[in-house]
């Protein structure tokens, strides 16, 4: 199944390099803490393994003119962004967050929706990620990420549902 349609990056899935998402069944009392909760609970508290990885990654693409995830945190708080930890957040509505950066290499966005589940029996909150890239270093980048991205998504999704939310996850791309 497609991504998300309805999604405000939808715009984004043509040219894009890297399109996914991934879905988690949400109940009504969840889905009622609004979007810029759910998204803490997803992006805010990630697995120890995560941050190990992203400093991993923060060593490695340091030398090439890589913004790491300390500079974008720094810079949203220069800039005053609103942010959910290093991801400012670019668009917000009831039912969606949409996050990103832009970078000399890459823009990424992800889109946090919260929808009606496909079978109709309830909600549902999809973490759409797009990825375009710039040039070669994007791409080689993309490219050396992208697995560990997907299993990024599922494990935060993982943690966000358990603290409420069932363990069920649906690839949709």
């Amino acid at each position: 199944m497609p991504p998300p349609t309805e999604s405000g990056v939808a715009g984004w899935f043509r040219d894009a390099d890297l399109v996914d998402a991934y879905a988690v069944p949400i109940n009504a009392a969840d889905a009622a803490k609004g979007m810029v909760s759910l998204a803490r609970s997803t992006l805010a508290d990630p697995a120890p393994w995560i941050r190990l990885l992203l400093g991993l990654r923060d060593q490695l693409v340091a030398g090439f003119n890589v913004k790491t995830t300390q500079e974008v945190r720094r810079a949203a708080i220069a800039d005053k962004a609103e942010r959910i930890d290093f991801f400012r957040i670019l668009s917000r509505s009831d039912r969606e967050l949409i996050l990103g950066e832009d970078d000399r290499h890459l823009d990424f966005r992800l889109s946090l929706l919260l929808r009606a589940r496909p079978d109709g029996s309830g909600d549902e909150l999809v973490a759409t990620t797009v990825v375009r890239c710039h040039n070669a270093l994007g791409r080689m980048y993309l490219a050396l990420i992208a697995r560990f991205h997907r299993l990024v998504v599922i494990s935060n999704l993982s943690r966000a549902s358990n603290k409420g939310w069932s363990l069920e996850h649906r690839n949709l791309g």
